[in-house]
């Protein structure tokens, strides 16, 4: 890999918010749990930031209908899974990173020793953001939710708030077109790096994106309810 200065590799973000809070990046650990749509393109535009550590959470394998949405995957790499695969990208992206890819699944993960500053959901599967809300709020760090469908998405930076009005139901999801998922996870992305160099973010409020009828984008937003302790 080309050798290249740090002040050169992040001039611009640099100029964005200052190399302190850049270099204060580089102390900074995230988990991404799921490596598919909104995980691939998680990873790429975090994965280049100078966040420090990122853990990539995965237990599933490429296959050739994962591609045109999960963009940091390629036919070459069907079959491979899909936390090395995207951990590969962010090495051959950047050298100020150390990435983990672990093949495994949520439930694995929680097992394992570690600190984080941020956990990030790209799972597409509620019942196991359930979990992430559960085992977050254990350790008091905040998660940071997405989700798309057809021309539809949300994002929320969970802290005090409950995941529980938000509980499955038996919707039967429709399809989705790569442009959709790449804008969910750039806001979710840039949310992340916003909380992380302690620039002011919005908490506990439900970002609802969507394309109407007529082709206009729109956003609502929706406080969400604290969620009540438990003993």
């Amino acid at each position: 890999m080309k050798t290249v200065a740090f002040e050169e590799y992040f001039s611009r973000q640099i100029r964005l918010w200052g190399e302190e809070s850049q270099r204060s990046l580089q102390k900074k650990r995230i988990a991404i749990i799921g490596c598919g749509g909104l995980g691939s393109s998680l990873a790429l535009a975090l994965g280049g930031s100078g966040i420090g550590q990122i853990a990539l959470v995965d237990f599933d394998t490429v296959s050739s209908h994962n591609i045109h949405r999960q963009i940091a995957l390629t036919l070459a790499d069907e079959g491979r899974p899909k936390a090395e695969v995207v951990a590969d990208r962010i090495r051959e992206r950047n050298p100020f990173v150390q990435v983990e890819p672990l093949v495994m699944d949520f439930a694995e993960f929680t097992a394992r020793e570690g600190e984080y500053d941020l956990v990030l959901d790209a799972t597409d599967n509620a019942a196991v953001r359930a979990q992430i809300d559960a085992w977050a709020k254990k350790r008091n760090i905040p998660w940071l939710y997405g989700s798309v469908e057809a021309f539809n998405g949300q994002i929320c930076l969970f802290e005090q708030a409950a995941w529980n009005p938000m509980a499955p139901t038996d919707h039967t999801p429709a399809g989705v077109a790569a442009p959709m998922v790449m804008h969910v996870a750039s806001l979710q992305a840039n949310m992340a790096l916003r909380y992380l160099v302690g620039l002011p973010v919005t908490k506990d409020t439900l970002s609802y994106l969507y394309v109407d009828d007529t082709g206009a984008l729109n956003t609502q937003t929706f406080g969400m309810p604290v969620a009540k302790e438990t003993k």
